[in-house]
């Protein structure tokens, strides 16, 4: 037993890792990617509204400003040249004569008789006379311009505002991926949870492995990805995000980590994207948080602190526990050198059944068993089984 557990105790010496590998995703789900050498920049004309979208609070803020100042300078310069052109500026002091517009008389009258008519305010002090058709045409025109002005920026500032890239601040993931074993099986594992009240529905969880590789033929591709199974098959991928939840990828024969030990996964460089999708509860719109995992955010031998605890009638979440890991017993080796240790341990089982039972006799005189050679080999391997398993038999 003493020798069991030495094979699973934690490995006290590190290797060196690999630092300051550029993220692919950073902690908060930001894409560390910029689009450059983009000749073709016609195409975000093209769809005006979502660039007005994307573009930052600033920015969004100042062509809100321009498009309808410069929308009353231009209509305000116009009612002035109708009026200039007419004769109005120069009849100001004749009660005999029609303007075009009553009581308009400068660019400035011009301009708050634009804002007037395009906000539809009517103070009443400036109106527009049946004297003057060309002036009944810009009257219609700025009335049906100025409401698709207000339909499009409105339109812009409703959909930045609601957007739900902040509800997703409030989705959390841990600060660190954790290898352990679990039922007898290695498995990559993380945590995620929800801050609040309202839920995440039709909630699903991704993950993907970056990493650099290169094919039989030499290409070399920096950024490849490949998917970690979170459980597609069995449905496991799709989540009831009420309290937090430990996803766990279980490192099988299709899995890429399948061949690698404790000591290959600190020495490799690569980098694990992890992607929930849901819709808000609240406003039904389709949310997106990520967050990513280096190689010194994985941590072998680890398992998640428990966070759920049962109060009087009700479940209580401490997430003050939630990025908190502790040590288990976990083997060094690879799940496929673990996987064959164990099917060669449940081999000699079933075929030294009744030798063994013989030599426990022989054990108690001699104190030393004649399986203390295997146990030895597979402590240097550090693959041995879970002691309940050999218990169990």
């Amino acid at each position: 037993m003493a020798q069991e557990n030495a094979a699973f105790s934690p490995v006290s010496e590190e290797p060196p890792r690999r630092r300051g590998r550029q993220r692919y995703v950073e902690k908060d789900g930001r894409c560390n990617v910029q689009q450059g050498n983009v000749r073709e920049t016609y195409r975000y004309l093209t769809d005006l509204f979502t660039t007005l979208v994307d573009l930052q609070w600033r920015l969004s803020l100042l062509f809100f400003v321009l498009a309808y100042a410069l929308t009353w300078l231009f209509f305000g310069a116009i009612w002035w040249l109708i009026a200039y052109g007419r004769g109005d500026l120069e009849h100001l002091e004749d009660t005999t004569w029609t303007p075009c517009v009553n009581n308009l008389n400068g660019f400035v009258a011009a301009f708050l008789f634009s804002i007037e008519t395009e906000t539809t305010i009517g103070y009443g002090h400036r109106v527009i006379t049946d004297q003057c058709p060309e002036g009944i045409v810009l009257l219609l025109l700025q009335a049906i311009l100025g409401s698709m002005v207000n339909a499009f920026m409105v339109g812009c500032m409703f959909v930045k505002i609601s957007q739900p890239n902040k509800r997703a601040a409030t989705l959390v993931f841990s600060s660190h991926a954790v290898v352990s074993l679990r039922d007898g099986r290695l498995c990559l594992m993380f945590r995620v949870g929800d801050l609040r009240s309202s839920h995440i529905v039709e909630a699903s969880i991704r993950a993907k492995l970056i990493r650099s590789r290169q094919t039989l033929e030499g290409e070399f591709i920096p950024l490849h990805q490949t998917d970690l199974s979170v459980g597609f098959d069995t449905g496991d991928d799709r989540l009831f995000l009420v309290s937090p939840l430990v996803i766990s990828h279980e490192i099988d024969a299709a899995s890429p980590f399948w061949e690698a030990s404790r000591r290959a996964l600190e020495r490799d460089d690569f980098e694990i994207v992890v992607i929930l999708e849901g819709m808000v509860e609240a406003t039904g719109m389709t949310c997106q948080a990520r967050s990513s995992y280096l190689v010194d955010e994985v941590l072998w031998g680890h398992r998640f602190t428990s966070v759920l605890t049962l109060e009087d009638g009700f479940y209580e979440v401490d997430y003050a526990s939630f990025h908190e890991t502790f040590e288990v017993p976990t083997p060094s080796c690879s799940a496929r050198e673990l996987a064959e240790a164990a099917a060669r341990l449940d081999a000699h089982l079933y075929w030294s059944i009744p030798s063994r039972l013989d030599e426990k006799v022989e054990e108690e005189g001699t104190g030393e068993g004649a399986g203390g050679g295997d146990g030895a080999d597979k402590e240097q391997n550090g693959c041995l089984p879970p002691p309940e398993s050999e218990s169990k038999v």
